[in-house]
């Protein structure tokens, strides 16, 4: 709290203090923006507070008061920051100190961590109105048709939107005449705030005599029903309110209208005639859309003695580490250990983060957090909408009014490392190799497995990372006594790891032997785990129907027209789409470039395996998952309880079945394509392909019989398939570290990325050699580039990338100083001011 007041032994009047406010704007610009506090405000305003401000022209935006002092800002005048909308505060101080660690870290501005951060909710709209100008006379003889209906639609109406507007003058376009009607001094633009969350609030019902409701005063119970003797359906709604309220069990619960109402049909007048008799009256309260889980069965859980050695080892580390680093094959038990040290932090009365890297793995194990743990459990990721993550960050950060939620613990995928934890204990990150955890577009570019260590250790918290196939890093980092490491070798109950065996698509294809894409040794073994009644995994990293359509005769293809790829052919909608931008159209009947019919679908996606499948198998129910099937709020869901409750036979997905997911009766997976993952041009195609494997390989044969993985490749030699058949991933993880200390990638280097972009590759190409000049003076040969990527334009703008190496024993701090002064100068220069630039820092 602020104090207000100087006392002075010459003054009878007390002076008071001048405060400025420093805010976080949701923009990309360098520096925080500095306000003054209006005088009300003195003794109220606090770090983490929202507020509302004008910045630039007009434009209101809501901030986050990142410091508060005395000082007035040197070369402008502060303006006054407009409105405190909330009581409290909205982010916390140790929020705050993550946002800025992100900022220094991933070079991006404190605004656009916010803009991830902030749920869009608790972010403030700003929508344009157009009103009547003051001094407008009401002269409308020099004024045109169109422009005399905009001064009566506004005599009418004290403001109205641009599309408003469009309707009422039945134009496309209409900025030009509101432009010279602002001129003029007719019109003026304002800018209006809109509250974009809303709380949900329900009617509940109460009796008028509260001490009839509890059973006290039986005697004028039975007046009232007395009373009611000829209005039955009146009756029957105070019997029902009763029976809801838990009268008879002398408890007093809360009861919906609605609910009243369900139970008693057609009662809507016999409800009003209730409450104007002043036996029922009504209350409108704030219930909240998160679905109330009632309490935990508290059942113990069971753990085998390799997981209570590995809890006990855990421990251990935490002891005089941060984190530790759990490596467990597939199947052996991890989410059981995480569950334990999970109860063991509640218990002692702090908050615990579970964060996964698909939403798809948190529909699976909500459930089995939520019967552990109950009302505990928030759920917070991008599929909820608006509303429901504010509800979860309120809950968290004390500001809900829900009194029947005590969120704490968190499932998420990366966005809920965000949240106001106030008292966190723990935080895991499960499958923590995998590469959804980053964030590619836009900035902050951040790898949240990196970002909730550094939480945790704001917290004074322990950090848990989970893996089957850990990353190159993380293994490393474990190898050199940095992290903990725990390992489980067996899978829990003692199940065997699946088979593995290789089919040779090359030989197949010599032999003509290959049905579509499918190898007779994966076709004899769908076939005799479909007569065992067991279910089937079905893994191509590729969504579609097919890459390319091509003419077979002119061998045309067509190509986007923003991005440098071809479209993607999708048979269901009849569409080549790019999966780049968006843009999308329809297939040509006959090929544009000689006109003939002989049109083809080149390779193969989920969509057509889908398909093909479906011929080969037509009494087997096959289904699809990848991101166009689950694009809806509850896809991932409802496929993931089909597959379950063995609803679904087969089921065809890309890398989202990797995830971790747990089914029991998967009797195999086949691997439809080995070789597009591991001939990918990145330094680590053969880390990820080795994972990709072997966790798609992982969801075969879980509980109670062995199950089996057919690879299918053209090179059943490599190297890397030899490591997935054996499960050996110390192999793998030694040559990569061989291979990337000879050529310096992680984990000997550190690695940032620079990408500029334009629509002109003249321009884009002369400040490439501006930035290569700059840099080999500074960096000298650890500064690789420019190259055009793989797809060189992309929504209309050319690319070209520069790729910084950092040796691990120098301080980043000071080489990310030296390029941010680079691309200061480069955006300095006038012929280059329209050349984005963008920055990621451990590029993936």
């Amino acid at each position: 709290m602020l104090k207000l007041v100087l006392s002075s032994p010459f003054l009878h009047t007390p002076i008071l203090k001048t405060f400025f406010a420093d805010i976080i704007l949701p923009l990309a610009i360098p520096k925080r923006y500095t306000y003054r506090v209006p005088q009300e405000m003195n003794d109220i305003i606090r770090v983490g507070h929202r507020v509302i401000v004008q910045f630039a022209a007009s434009r209101l935006y809501t901030g986050i008061v990142g410091a508060v002092h005395e000082k007035p800002p040197q070369n402008y005048e502060a303006k006054y920051i407009l409105e405190l909308p909330d009581e409290n505060t909205c982010v916390n101080e140790k929020q705050l100190e993550l946002w800025k660690w992100l900022s220094d870290y991933y070079m991006c501005s404190e605004g656009e961590v916010m803009n991830a951060a902030l749920p869009s909710g608790l972010k403030l709209s700003s929508e344009t109105v157009i009103a009547l100008h003051p001094e407008f006379s009401g002269d409308i003889s020099d004024l045109t048709d169109v422009e005399v209906k905009i001064v009566e639609a506004l005599e009418n109406n004290t403001t109205l939107k641009i599309e408003d507007l469009l309707v009422i003058t039945e134009r496309k376009t209409i900025d030009k005449i509101i432009g010279g009607l602002v001129q003029k001094k007719v019109l003026v633009r304002q800018e209006e705030l809109k509250e974009k969350f809303k709380p949900k609030l329900e009617d509940f019902v109460e009796l008028a005599e509260p001490a009839i409701a509890i059973g006290v005063d039986e005697e004028k119970l039975e007046q009232l029903f007395d009373s009611l003797k000829r209005a039955q359906k009146q009756s029957e709604l105070l019997v029902a309110y009763l029976n809801f309220s838990g009268r008879y069990q002398n408890e007093n619960n809360p009861v919906k209208k609605s609910a009243l109402l369900k139970a008693v049909p057609s009662s809507n007048a016999a409800f009003n005639a209730l409450v104007k008799k002043n036996i029922f009256k009504i209350e409108t309260l704030e219930t909240g859309r998160i679905k109330d889980i009632g309490k935990a069965n508290g059942a113990e859980l069971v753990l085998s003695d390799e997981q209570q050695n590995a809890i006990e080892s855990i421990k251990n580390f935490y002891e005089e580490k941060e984190v530790v680093l759990l490596h467990g094959v597939t199947g052996s038990g991890k989410t059981e250990i995480y569950m334990r040290l999970i109860e063991e932090t509640l218990q002692a009365g702090k908050q615990a983060l579970y964060l996964l890297p698909e939403i798809a793995l948190t529909t699976q194990i909500t459930s089995r957090l939520q019967k552990k743990f109950g009302n505990t459990v928030s759920v917070y990721h991008s599929k909820l909408n608006d509303n429901e993550r504010v509800e979860v960050w309120n809950t968290l950060s004390k500001n809900s009014k829900l009194e029947t939620r005590n969120s704490k613990l968190v499932l998420g995928a990366r966005s809920a490392l965000f949240l106001p934890f106030t008292n966190l204990g723990l935080v895991i990150v499960d499958e923590e190799h995998d590469t959804s955890f980053k964030q590619y577009d836009p900035a902050p570019r951040y790898n949240a497995r990196d970002a909730a260590i550094v939480l945790a250790r704001l917290h004074h918290a322990k950090t848990l990372l989970g893996s089957a196939t850990p990353s190159i890093e993380s293994y490393s980092n474990a190898e050199i006594n940095k992290f903990g490491l725990v390992k489980l070798t067996g899978r829990y109950g003692g199940v065997l790891l699946p088979e593995i065996f290789v089919s040779d698509v090359k030989e197949a294809k010599k032999r003509k032997e290959m049905k579509a894409n499918f190898s007779p040794l994966l076709l004899d073994e769908m076939t005799t785990a479909l007569q065992n009644k067991e279910q089937v995994i079905l893994f191509q990293n590729r969504r579609g129907y097919s890459p390319v359509l091509e003419c077979n005769t002119c061998a045309w293809t067509q190509h986007c027209i923003s991005c440098d790829v071809t479209l993607t052919y999708h048979k269901h909608s009849n569409s080549l789409r790019c999966h780049y931008c968006g843009y999308t159209e329809k297939v040509p009947v006959t090929c544009p470039a000689c006109g003939d019919t002989a049109l083809q679908a080149k390779g193969f996606g989920t969509e057509k395996v889908e398909e093909e499948i479906s011929i080969y198998f037509p009494d087997a129910k096959v289904a699809r998952m990848d991101l166009d099937t689950t694009r809806g709020k509850y896809a991932h869901q409802q496929l993931i309880e089909n597959f379950e409750e063995r609803n679904i036979d087969i089921l065809v997905g890309t890398q989202m079945l990797t995830k971790g997911l747990d089914f029991d009766n998967v009797g195999l997976v086949g691997i439809l394509n080995a070789d597009g993952m591991l001939n990918f041009p990145d330094f680590r195609a053969h880390e990820r392909s080795y994972q990709l494997m072997a966790q798609v390989s992982g969801r075969a044969g879980r509980k109670q019989k062995r199950g089996k993985v057919i690879i299918q490749t053209h090179a059943p030699e490599k190297f890397i398939i030899q490591q997935v058949i054996s499960n050996n991933y110390e192999a793998m993880y030694a040559a990569e570290m061989n291979e990337r200390k000879t050529f310096s990638y992680p984990p000997f280097f550190r690695l940032i990325e620079i990408t500029l972009k334009h629509k002109s590759v003249d321009v884009l190409n002369t400040a490439c050699g501006f930035v290569a000049g700059e840099g080999k003076k500074v960096f000298g040969k650890n500064l690789l580039g420019p190259e055009f990527p793989l797809v060189a334009r992309i929504k209309g703008l050319y690319l070209k990338t520069f790729m910084l190496k950092i040796e691990r024993e120098v301080a980043p701090s000071g080489i990310k100083e030296k390029l941010r002064e680079i691309i200061t100068q480069l955006k300095l220069k006038k012929e280059f001011s329209r050349v984005t630039v963008s920055v990621d820092v451990d590029p993936m």
